[in-house]
């Protein structure tokens, strides 16, 4: 069944793991969801005077670029941040703007940062969300924590992951694609490089040398090129919001966009996929989409 909704339909509270399972999980349907996470001490705690006083000078690592596109198509090269050791206190100067930058900084270290560069926030919020462990028979993989700036954007992109995404304060804005759309997205092989901060305080792309090249999607879905990208006209974005309190369920192998409000603070559960008929209908789709390329 191909028809997705022309929009991300909301469920009212969380739902029991077998309900989630066969409604959402299974059939690979996003959904946000309300009243997940209202019980939760962060939606009020995580103030800014609140994660000073918690947090406050322990250093923590900070993706830092010119442009806030992190891990992202720029110049030809498949670009990853400069990531920044530096006291919390400092970035939030920055966030609060009581210390001007040209540069963008964004908390987004994807290795469960909140378990391990913040694990006094944990006790705010949950582990785990009882009853996706419970659907899928597995604790998280990754617990994250997400804080920066408005002009930080995440490039389109898919994950092996089910993504339980929690909004604290702020909000998030998406724009997904289903995984059926692979066809109409672009990818295409980058040297990956690093932004490096030169003595002059510009920013230079430094190529990883030794490194393979990474598959990564050119395409900007807010202004796609079409006259490079023709078959993207064919695509069919939905666009959502995540507002403080929600949680957004991003299936597995969905592309997806993300923008956010300036300070938005977020948590997100990663689960480990099954590489069942889902992933093998979507092996079959993208080596078909590779073969019409060729002929």
């Amino acid at each position: 069944e191909l028809g997705w909704p022309e929009s991300v339909p909301y469920l009212d509270r969380p739902p029991s793991p077998l309900e989630f399972y066969r409604e959402w999980v299974s059939p690979n349907k996003p959904c946000i969801i309300r009243n997940a996470i209202s019980h939760w001490p962060a939606l009020k705690k995580w103030t800014s005077a609140y994660l000073r006083e918690v947090v406050g000078p322990k250093v923590v690592s900070v993706a830092v670029t010119p442009n806030g596109y992190a891990d992202a198509v720029f110049q030809d090269r498949f670009v990853m941040p400069e990531e920044r050791q530096m006291p919390f206190m400092d970035f939030l100067d920055i966030v609060e703007k009581k210390v001007t930058s040209s540069n963008v900084f964004y908390v987004q270290k994807q290795c469960s940062n909140l378990t391990k560069e913040f694990p006094e926030l944990v006790s705010d919020v949950q582990p785990d969300i009882p009853w996706m462990t419970e659907a899928l028979g597995k604790k998280p993989d990754a617990v994250n924590f997400w804080l920066g700036e408005s002009a930080a954007v995440t490039s389109l992109h898919k994950d092996h992951y089910e993504n339980l995404y929690c909004v604290i304060s702020g909000e998030k804005y998406f724009l997904l694609h289903p995984p059926s759309d692979r066809p109409f997205i672009p990818y295409e092989l980058y040297q990956p490089a690093t932004y490096q901060v030169s003595e002059d305080g510009s920013f230079e792309i430094v190529d990883e040398k030794t490194a393979d090249k990474v598959p990564w999607i050119p395409l900007d879905p807010l202004n796609p090129n079409l006259e490079l990208y023709p078959e993207y006209a064919q695509a069919q974005p939905l666009q959502c919001t995540v507002k403080a309190g929600e949680m957004l369920y991003l299936p597995s192998l969905w592309f997806h966009h993300v923008q956010q409000s300036h300070g938005c603070i977020a948590v997100n559960y990663w689960y480990d996929m099954e590489y069942d008929l889902k992933y093998s209908y979507y092996q079959l789709l993208d080596g078909l989409t590779k073969a019409v390329k060729t002929l």
